[in-house]
């Protein structure tokens, strides 16, 4: 019998069923969770956190349900703080059911996390995904003898087809919780069963697992069973005396559970064949320096260079600007803003600066295509599991930079757009390397629409494009290594588990896409508008004439003519506003190719847009926002002018 499911669009009511959606990333959590709610989701950032979560409601057999999708989590002692979050939802005190998603070909690398969550006193069911790929590889485990094993329910699914979604639900509302906690083995469970027993009542639930990850060195968990547990420090001292400390003791510990994982699998999952040997086929094409970096310049050039560049950012935004706007758009526009009696308030609906023809039209006539392309790339990349092997292939090289292979994202996005690269930031370790990568993004990461407009301007001198470019990985790097020397802080840690390569689905590709693009939208519109209400006050208060003529002399000191001066301004409200002041200089033969170069560094390593400006002071505070602005007006002022002293200094070039 079939268990009828529909998205419910209405708030929530007390009494709902609660689902909660955790796994490691890349195992297809978030399509499960789409066919689970349709189309409707809410994103919103945790309690307490930067980190965003998405919760949909849905309807199944009269019963109303809320289900969370959490960020994904490798472990449940974690490393960073989307790790946490996810943890987080899953131990809270809430009514809830886990799903755990775990990758139907690779049993094995999350079943020890499956064990931790049965020792929570919670309903657990585990969802076989992606088994169309182990099925493929001939690696289709038995799931009725892994549940029997389990005592919990494990239900095979598809989640790009929907096979197996209904079962999986039903399963999730019948669930109970499991007999059988599967206790830690010895040695190891006596110092945990002490903290449970010492704790009293408080002693119930998930406190032993809690106990278990304090005993790992997990600082939350300590604080509360030190709390609520006497016997803590008796606890720990013998840990100390027989593994030598928290590191040693989660190491051992980890290692009994993938013991005990593996035992659970025996007999359930056949041996690896000709499809695993494949796979590591294109695991070591992937992440081989020798292979791997050319793979990187050519995902470079076709994805974000011709793909999102070319026919994003220019025959894009071209159509988009000249005929949907222009044509159709700015006329209706202007006869309605005709009828509005005062000036002052046509100049800021319309005007140069207005709602309409900056904010508007930069949002969806510029910024929309440019956008939508980079994430329909970033989405085939992440689709394919792509990302996590070019992060493993450059952590060596970004950990000279204060950073991990983890940052291959946030600086990725940021050739698409660095308002949303800042975003993404959030998900780095540490403080320091959220700092250090938010510095570099703001400094060095050209975005899209900054990037098409310089390149265009520059392509009629290839040596230009050579010193340009150069000049942008000298800077990256030298910026990045001062960073991670003077700034406080450990040295980051990375591990990565690898997800089987795989062909994106068009559908939940189309389907990222399009969330990412509504997300991005209602994140950064009202910057847009707001930087258009500032210009349009600037303007009417003077404040934009006095500002462009502070910048004259800066402007003439690195070789500039004056007339480059308002180019600088304006890229501080978009950059690619400043890089086509300077491109319709250059078209008026106004810069030489050595001043056209300088130009070009100099407002590439600028001030971020006021959008980027806005998002780091809500990130990381406003010191470092303040920080990141005056560093990167000193250092692109400095180097621009370096440049271009140099390049007169060579013949050709002036």
């Amino acid at each position: 019998m079939s268990t009828a499911i529909r998205p419910d669009h209405r708030e929530p009511v007390a009494g709902q069923a609660k689902l909660v959606l955790v796994g490691a990333p890349n195992v297809g959590k978030s399509a499960l969770f789409g066919r689970l709610t349709g189309i409707y989701a809410v994103v919103s950032n945790y309690p307490g956190t930067s980190v965003e979560i998405t919760r949909g409601r849905l309807v199944a057999g009269g019963r109303d349900v809320d289900v969370m999708d959490t960020p994904g989590m490798y472990s449940l002692l974690p490393v960073s703080e989307e790790e946490r979050v996810a943890r987080r939802a899953a131990l809270s005190d809430d009514d809830h059911t886990i799903i755990h998603v775990i990758e139907a070909a690779h049993l094995e690398r999350s079943l020890p996390v499956t064990l931790q969550l049965l020792s929570l006193g919670r309903p657990v069911v585990v969802a076989c995904n992606l088994l169309d790929e182990a099925r493929r590889e001939h690696r289709e485990p038995d799931l009725a003898v892994l549940a029997e094993r389990l005592g919990i329910p494990v239900v095979g699914t598809v989640a790009t087809t929907g096979e197996g979604i209904e079962d999986l639900l039903k399963a999730a509302l019948d669930a109970q919780v499991p007999v059988d906690g599967w206790s830690l083995p010895e040695p190891f469970s006596p110092l945990v069963k002490q903290l449970a027993q010492a704790a009293g009542p408080a002693g119930d639930g998930g406190f032993r697992l809690r106990a278990e990850l304090a005993l790992s060195g997990d600082e939350a968990c300590e604080r509360i069973v030190r709390r609520s547990s006497p016997a803590w420090a008796e606890a720990a001292a013998a840990r100390d005396q027989r593994w030598g400390g928290a590191e040693s003791f989660a190491v051992a510990v980890a290692t009994a559970r993938r013991r005990m994982a593996l035992a659970l699998l025996d007999g359930v999952v056949p041996p690896a064949g000709e499809g695993e040997a494949r796979a590591r086929l294109l695991d070591r094409l992937a992440m081989s320096p020798w292979t791997g970096l050319p793979l990187v310049a050519l995902v470079l050039y076709l994805g974000f260079y011709k793909f999102v560049g070319g026919f994003g950012a220019q025959t894009a935004v071209d159509w988009l600007d000249r005929v949907v706007f222009t044509r159709w758009i700015a006329p209706v526009a202007a006869a309605a803003t005709a009828l509005i009696p005062w000036a002052t308030i046509r100049a800021l609906v319309n005007g140069p600066y207005g709602l309409i023809n900056l904010g508007l039209r930069y949002a969806f006539a510029i910024v929309l295509p440019i956008v939508t392309a980079f994430f329909l790339v970033f989405a085939l990349l992440e689709d394919s599991g792509y990302l996590p092997r070019l992060a493993l292939l450059l952590d060596r090289a970004l950990k000279k930079v204060g950073l991990s292979g983890r940052a291959v994202i946030p600086l990725v996005l940021g050739f698409g757009c660095n308002t949303m690269a800042t975003l993404v930031t959030r998900t780095l370790e540490t403080r320091r390397e959220r700092v250090i990568a938010t510095l570099l993004l703001a400094l060095a990461i050209p975005c899209s629409a900054q990037l098409g407009v310089v390149l265009g301007i520059l392509s009629a001198w290839p040596g230009a494009v050579v010193v340009w470019g150069l000049v942008l990985v000298l800077v990256f790097l030298l910026v990045g290594r001062l960073a991670a020397l003077f700034l406080p802080g450990a040295a980051p840690s990375f591990y990565l588990e690898l997800p089987r390569m795989r062909w994106p689905t068009p559908a939940n590709v189309l389907r990222k896409t399009g969330a990412r693009v509504r997300w991005y939208f209602a994140e950064i519109l009202p910057l847009f508008l707001l930087a258009s209400v500032l210009l349009w006050a600037g303007d009417l208060t003077g404040v934009l004439g006095w500002a462009t003529a502070a910048l004259v002399p800066l402007v003439r000191l690195i070789g500039l003519p004056a007339q480059a001066a308002p180019a600088f301004l304006y890229g501080f409200f978009r950059r690619d506003f400043g890089a086509a002041g300077l491109y319709d200089l250059a078209h008026r033969g106004l810069l030489s190719p050595a001043a056209l170069t300088t130009a070009a560094v100099t407002i590439t390593l600028f001030v971020p847009c006021i959008a980027q400006f806005l998002v780091m002071k809500k990130e990381r505070g406003l010191k470092v926002a303040v920080g990141v602005l005056v560093a990167a007006t000193t250092i692109a002022f400095t180097v621009g002018g370096l440049v271009g002293w140099l390049l007169r200094a060579v013949g050709g070039w002036a």
